[in-house]
């Protein structure tokens, strides 16, 4: 008994030295982070923005790799299943919550198929449309949209994304079933927005920022708490008395199931370096958003936060009645 208790210890003891040695070491290769939606949206910028800080942090350079398809889900799925070695990281937003009830037949389990590492930013959202279209004003555009919910079309980047889910909102705040228009990525229907195929969008200001200040398609209002330095013409959605429209897309950071904590735990440092890096700020600002505050690239800070936004969101989706296999 004694004798397998040593041996025990030992196998043990090894074990831990190794994980130790290996997280001293680590990153000894560049590391891959998959953003998954199209390369040019919002989140894909997020992710660009903060790979190349991470990875000045790092001494080993973090590869953008886009996975797009079913709302996030497959990207996030192939980080879920990859090697849990801290090469192989996610970069998510909010989408990784609701997608744990608008998808019935997802490949993992949403809380429990990741570690986390940090919260990297929140983004508002901008109601906006094509640059011709009729409304002047916000008051005057839920006015249009309540009247004429049956010939106007709402632009969306897919089911479970960002644009999707403020769409939601939106039309549960104004109570109007507004005929919607899924694309496979914010590129394209942004494309269709500028081009006048379809009438109104929200989504991030990491998308409409440069669109609204060159005159290209018409803001209406934000989303955020207060009005954004880049927009101070445009009132919140809670100004005008639409305090259910209040949301913003958080990014957050996660590795799969089983990486060592202290990888995670040097990953969240790098994080925290990046995040308080001045030029993460100034660009950050020139979108519309601002970065995390350090105390929130923590580990238990993503945690709390995706669990509170599963709750959140789930009656949404549900009264919708909205749902992908």
């Amino acid at each position: 008994m004694a004798l397998t208790k040593t041996v025990a210890g030992i196998t043990a003891g090894t074990l831990l030295t190794a994980s130790t040695v290996f997280a001293q070491t680590y990153p000894e290769r560049q590391i891959t982070m998959v953003v998954p939606f199209a390369a040019g949206g919002p989140t894909d910028t997020v992710g660009r923005l903060i790979a190349e800080k991470m990875s000045a942090d790092l001494g080993q350079q973090i590869i953008v790799e886009n996975v797009g398809g079913a709302g996030g889900t497959l990207g996030a799925g192939n980080v879920a299943s990859s090697e849990a070695d801290g090469y192989t990281i996610l970069l998510h937003h909010i989408g990784m919550a609701t997608s744990a009830t608008l998808y019935r037949n997802l490949a993992y389990d949403t809380l429990n198929a990741f570690e986390y590492v940090g919260l990297v930013t929140e983004v508002p959202m901008t109601i906006v449309a094509r640059k011709d279209f009729e409304p002047t004003d916000f008051a005057s555009l839920v006015t249009y949209v309540k009247e004429n919910a049956d010939t106007i079309t709402m632009a969306n980047a897919g089911i479970g994304a960002a644009s999707h889910l403020c769409g939601m909102l939106f039309m549960q705040a104004v109570e109007a079933p507004i005929v919607t228009v899924p694309y496979k990525g914010t590129g394209p229907a942004m494309t269709d927005l500028l081009g006048g195929q379809v009438d109104i969008m929200c989504d991030q200001t990491t998308n409409t920022t440069a669109q609204i200040q060159g005159g290209t398609i018409k803001g209406y209002a934000v989303t955020s708490p207060a009005r954004l330095d880049i927009f101070p013409d445009l009132p919140t959605a809670t100004e005008a008395g639409m305090p259910g429209l209040e949301v913003g897309i958080w990014h957050g950071i996660y590795a799969p199931k089983g990486t060592p904590a202290d990888v995670t735990a040097r990953l969240s440092q790098s994080l925290q370096v990046a995040l308080a890096d001045p030029e993460i700020a100034t660009k950050m600002a020139e979108l519309g958003t601002a970065p995390s505050p350090v105390t929130d690239a923590t580990p238990d800070a993503l945690k709390a936060k995706l669990e509170a936004e599963i709750a959140r969101w789930k009656p949404v989706i549900e009264a919708a009645g909205v749902y992908a296999d």
